[in-house]
């Protein structure tokens, strides 16, 4: 397989609903989605670095900056037998691994493509529907809280996340166990603990949690492994691990119980099955957490999680919690059993793009060619209104 064309867009899609967590609000999503051909047929992969830096160093221009200078000039034209060739390949391009993730993520989805397979089966997952659970941002007020878990939990999915920081944490949850009973509930602080905030977080273990996300930063494995040997409630890591090797050190510190896995923190899919693949040999659960995808990013995730460890409902939910119209169609569902299936029966990602709404929502345009040896063409529109 060689890429032949690269194209890369800027889209800004407005949520249907705010969404906070403990590092701000936000009512819009901009990402980058990338497009790869190769002999007529095309592959799609999105970038969720986000136009902030608050979860992630890496933002939306950083992520365009290293993929049009970096990232795409060393795929172009590149011969290639699988995918998996393509995370070595941009190795002396250090850290970036969001950047990395669009670009080889949109060559598995063109790989399959080219296969006629599903991504599912060349990922090497089951095609099973998944369980879905769902991410419920800060709120403005304990009852905005309750009647958001309500709906959800109408709506059919099987385990509930909110968000918490200090000062939205206990009560946060003490209301839902009173109000809603064994509900499956987790919470994720994002980071937005200290090593001394042990005691708050400890109150927690009276709730039966599935587990506390991220309570401490990103840096703090030991810190983490000291927090999970005070508390009976599973410790899930999410922003800490960036690498395989890095989960081996968490693993081997007892950091953690429980690994989220997203291949835009892990740099695609090869490292998100390696971490996958290591957590099952050492009996650690791990379930795919979400970034505000569109349906492209999330039929991605809905195709990793076939895979046989990821064993608890991740955060891959309905489209229309998030954009509507999605740049789909049909959009993601969440059926009434909690469970979504793997879309389409097509080849790849399986769902059909919409162009219309793609180039609606396009800000900036940048198309890179082997026939015409690099940049070919480059866009910047106004936002859409």
């Amino acid at each position: 397989m060689k890429i032949e064309r690269v194209e890369l867009r800027l889209l800004r899609l407005p949520l249907v609903r705010f969404f906070e967590t403990s590092f701000g609000r936000s009512y819009d999503r901009t990402f980058v989605l990338v497009r790869a051909e190769a002999g007529g047929v095309v592959g799609y992969g999105e970038c969720v670095a986000d136009q902030t830096p608050f979860y992630s160093p890496e933002t939306t221009e950083t992520s365009w900056h290293i993929l049009s200078r970096f990232l795409v000039p060393r795929v172009l034209g590149l011969e290639i037998a699988h995918p998996r060739e393509i995370y070595p390949a941009l190795s002396d391009v250090r850290g970036h691994n969001m950047a990395k993730a669009g670009l080889e993520m949109a060559a598995w989805d063109l790989y399959a493509r080219l296969r006629g397979e599903p991504l599912w089966r060349v990922l090497g997952g089951n095609g099973q529907p998944i369980a879905s659970g769902v991410s419920i941002g800060i709120q403005d007020s304990l009852d905005d809280l309750a009647e958001r878990v309500e709906k959800e939990l109408a709506a059919g999915y099987r385990r509930i996340k909110i968000k918490v920081k200090p000062g939205w944490d206990r009560e946060a949850v003490e209301m839902i166990r009173r109000r809603f009973g064994p509900v499956p509930l987790m919470v994720d602080a994002n980071a937005a603990y200290v090593p001394g905030d042990a005691p708050r977080l400890k109150a927690l273990d009276g709730f039966d949690l599935m587990m506390i996300e991220q309570p401490l930063d990103e840096d703090d494995v030991r810190d983490h492994a000291a927090l999970q040997a005070q508390l009976r409630t599973p410790i899930c890591l999410d922003e800490s691990i960036k690498s395989v090797h890095i989960a081996e050190e968490a693993i081997a510190m007892r950091a953690c119980r429980i690994i989220n896995v997203k291949p835009g923190r892990m740099g695609g899919f090869r490292e998100s099955i390696a971490l996958h693949d290591l957590c099952a040999a050492h009996g650690i659960p791990v379930w795919h957490g979400g970034m505000l995808e569109s349906g492209i990013g999330r039929a991605h995730n809905i195709h990793l999680s076939t895979l046989p460890n990821f064993t608890l409902p991740g955060d891959v939910a309905a489209s229309r919690r998030y954009y509507v119209p999605d740049l789909i169609e049909p959009p993601i569902e969440v059926r009434s059993d909690g469970t979504i299936a793997v879309p389409g029966e097509g080849p790849g990602i399986g769902v059909t793009i919409v162009p219309e709404r793609v180039e609606q929502a396009t800000e900036r345009l940048l198309v890179c060619d082997t026939a015409a040896g690099a940049v070919v063409s480059s866009r910047a529109t106004e936002p859409a209104p």
